[in-house]
């Protein structure tokens, strides 16, 4: 009992006593912080109960053991209460939904917790006059600040850049001075970002702190886009403003809310220039939306009797010239069959045939063209206009495809007596040329092997349906299959290796 009194003895037990609970209790805020506040409380009581006051530099003992016990557990009590204001930021100082900036915020006021800690320590244990210490040392800091000037603004650059997180990794940012890319790294010196020739582009965070910046994927991941559009002016801008409206409608990939805009922002003689803006679900369907939209523009142009507009135009168009322009025929059936994959393997004169074979047929806006689940019995080629298809499921319905001039639909029920998979509807007044099943046969008698050639490209076309479905556990029929079937529609004569 006589040994519980001293306290050399009683701060040995706290000492020990810490150490177990922190290693023995699990690791959590609550517990640690609980577990610190206990040492430090009783920590602090054995000293004051010994006459020793931790926030003095004062030490009354007899002997240097107990002097420099006193200084141990001083320095033990200051560095305890650290650990105590760490714990109890860490447990309650945190950020909702921003994780990474509440650990830097913890970090940095932890450190300057333990950095006051050091230098109470300093003047309280060892009796060492702070302010001479702190005088002394900032020349020192002033020379190694003037040395690692440009180190010290990107670090400090990186805290404000962390702090504020204008951007995060993942996002595409472009810099005032052209520099974009993709952010896949950053830390207290240095952004790092990838371009768009997947080349590294390291940027110090003192330059980029500095920099205008903009960021594609915020206030979130959708995507704006603008294009130009010059058309020769063989109509009034209202009916080509029209068209390019039907352009927008007939894409597969911009959204439709925000609805996109068509403007007329110059007219010439020369040209109707017109800008087209749209929203993307995401930046990295820039490309491929592009491409598409100035091939839908080419397509209806095209079917619509409109041309591109040329810088080499001298002359504007007279009122003849515009009435003949708006009573041309838009393109011949002929030319449609030539750029069907369908149709490749088929000579000049076969294209005629079908060509002069083909019926010219109209639907309103809104109209039904084919049901899902029924077998249509011609190839219909979209001469102008769109094309939707449509699926009913779970008693709601799916978008499928949109389809503009130069695509085609009702294939599968011609050739193998498939069904559609879905309602096709007309978006906007559409005209179409199709082509029946006798007039097909007539080329296929002619030609069987043609059957081989129809039904590699229509399997293509099957597994390339079912990929946009989100079917990726079903495989296109084989091609041989398709051509087979093909064969016993027809009526034709099996080859030799069928």
């Amino acid at each position: 009992m006589q040994y519980l009194s001293d306290p050399i003895v009683q701060f040995v037990f706290l000492v020990a006593m810490l150490t177990v609970a922190h290693s023995a209790l699990p690791r959590h805020k609550a517990v640690r912080f609980a577990v610190d506040v206990a040492f430090f409380a009783t920590l602090t009581a054995v000293l004051l109960a010994n006459g020793v006051a931790p926030y003095s530099a004062v030490v009354n003992a007899s002997d240097l053991w107990h002097r420099l016990f006193y200084g141990l557990a001083k320095t033990i009590w200051w560095l305890g209460g650290a650990m105590m204001l760490v714990s109890c930021i860490r447990l309650f100082l945190i950020f909702e939904r921003r994780p990474r900036e509440a650990r830097f915020v913890q970090d940095l006021i932890a450190g300057i917790i333990y950095v006051g800690a050091v230098l109470s320590v300093v003047a309280y244990v060892f009796s060492v006059p702070v302010g001479t210490l702190i005088a002394t040392s900032g020349a020192f800091a002033i020379v190694l600040g003037f040395a690692l000037q440009s180190s010290l603004s990107d670090v400090f650059s990186g805290i404000a850049l962390n702090l504020g997180r204008p951007y995060r990794v993942g996002h595409w940012i472009i810099l005032e001075n052209g520099v974009q890319g993709r952010v896949i790294e950053t830390n207290w010196r240095a952004t790092h970002l990838s371009n768009a020739a997947n080349d590294l582009v390291v940027i110090p965070n003192s330059a980029l702190a500095k920099s205008q910046l903009v960021n594609l994927n915020s206030p979130d991941e959708t995507h704006g886009i603008t294009l130009s559009i010059r058309l020769a002016p063989t109509r009034p801008p209202a009916a080509m403003a029209q068209l390019l409206d039907t352009v927008m409608l007939a894409s597969n990939h911009i959204l439709r809310a925000p609805a996109p805009t068509v403007s007329i922002v110059n007219l010439s003689k020369e040209a109707i220039e017109f800008e087209l803006a749209f929203r993307l679900g995401s930046i990295s369907e820039t490309l491929t939306a592009k491409n598409e939209i100035y091939d839908l523009v080419f397509r209806h142009a095209q079917a619509a009797g409109i041309s591109l507009a040329s810088d080499n135009t001298l002359v504007a168009p007279s009122l003849l010239q515009l009435a003949t322009a708006s009573e041309a025929p838009p393109e011949t059936s002929s030319q449609l069959i030539k750029t069907l994959p369908l149709f490749l393997a088929l000579t000049e004169k076969e294209r005629e045939t079908l060509s002069n074979a083909a019926v010219r047929r109209t639907y309103a806006k809104s109209a039904e063209i084919l049901s899902q689940g029924e077998r249509s019995s011609a190839l219909m080629l979209v001469e102008s206009g769109v094309v939707m298809v449509v699926r009913q499921e779970d008693g709601g319905d799916i978008e499928l495809n949109r389809l503009s001039p130069g695509d085609f639909f009702g294939e599968r029920g011609l050739l193998i007596g498939a069904e559609e998979p879905g309602r096709i509807v007309a978006l906007t007044p559409v005209v179409t040329r199709q082509i029946g099943r006798d007039q097909l046969c007539e080329i296929l008698r002619d030609r069987p092997a043609l059957a081989e050639d129809i039904g590699l490209t229509l399997a293509d076309r099957l597994e390339q349906e079912r990929r946009l479905q989100g079917v990726g556990d079903m495989h296109a029929q084989h091609a041989q299959t398709l051509a087979n079937r093909i064969r016993h529609l027809f009526q034709l004569p099996h080859s030799a290796t069928a």
